[in-house]
C-alpha cells in the first residue's frame, strides 16, 4: 500500500523528536556528569584566586525532571514511530477518531512538559552563565570551559548544556533569572533553592 505524504511527514517528526529527547537528556546527564552528578542549572560560581569554584548547586530533581521529560517524550515518539512503520508496511488503517482525541491530549500534555523543562534549561544555564560573568575571570561562558576550575573538570559543559537545549550558537544573550519569560514556571515549578556542593 502506498504511504501518503502526511504519513511520511509524520513519521519523519516522530523520528526527529525521538533524536531531540535522547540527545537533551544525555548531553544534560554528561554536563551534570562533569560536575561529580550535581545539578548547575542556576548554580553560581566564585573564583578563589587560582581556579573558578562551584559555589552552589541547584536541586537534583531539577536536572532529572528535565532529562524525565526528555526521555519520556524520546519513548512516546519511538513508539509513535514504530506504530507508523508498522502500519505502513501492513497497510492497517491509522487511529480512528476517538484515538485520535487521545493522542492529541497527550501530545498537548507533552509539549506543555517540553516547554517548561525548556525554560528550566535556558533559565537555568544563563544563571549558572552570569554568576561564572560576574567573577570577571572570562570574557563569555564559552571560554569558562578552558578556564582552571576547582574540584571539577568541566571542558564542556557550555557545549552540552547548548546541545540539550538544540542550540548551535556558541555565544548568546543571556535569559536573567528574574525575567519572566520563564522563570516564573521554573521557580513556581520547583522552588529555585540552591543546595552547596
Amino acid at each position: 500500500m502506498a504511504v501518503s505524504t502526511l504519513q511520511l511527514v509524520e513519521l519523519v517528526l516522530h523520528g526527529a523528536a525521538f533524536l531531540c529527547g535522547i540527545a537533551c537528556a544525555s548531553a544534560l546527564t554528561v554536563a551534570q556528569g562533569e560536575f561529580g552528578g550535581w545539578c548547575i542549572l542556576y548554580g553560581s560560581v566564585s573564583w578563589n584566586g587560582t581556579a573558578l569554584v562551584p559555589k552552589a548547586f541547584s536541586h537534583l530533581s531539577l536536572c532529572y525532571f528535565v532529562s524525565g521529560v526528555s526521555i519520556v517524550v524520546a519513548l512516546y515518539c519511538f513508539s509513535s514511530l514504530l506504530y507508523g512503520i508498522f502500519g505502513c508496511c501492513t497497510g492497517e488503517s491509522q487511529w480512528d477518531r476517538s484515538w485520535h482525541r487521545v493522542t492529541l491530549a497527550i501530545t498537548i500534555i507533552i509539549l506543555f512538559f517540553l516547554l517548561i523543562s525548556a525554560c528550566i534549561l535556558r533559565v537555568g544555564m544563563d544563571a549558572l552563565c552570569a554568576s561564572i560573568m560576574e567573577t570577571k575571570r572570562v570574557s563569555s561562558c564559552w571560554d569558562a570551559q578552558h578556564a582552571p576550575w576547582a574540584l571539577y573538570s568541566p571542558i564542556r559543559f557550555y557545549s552540552n548544556l547548548s546541545s540539550a537545549q538544540r542550540q548551535r550558537e556558541p555565544r548568546i544573550p543571556l535569559l536573567r533569572s528574574n525575567d519572566p519569560e520563564c522563570s516564573v514556571e521554573a521557580e513556581a515549578t520547583f522552588g529555585g533553592h540552591l543546595i552547596g556542593p
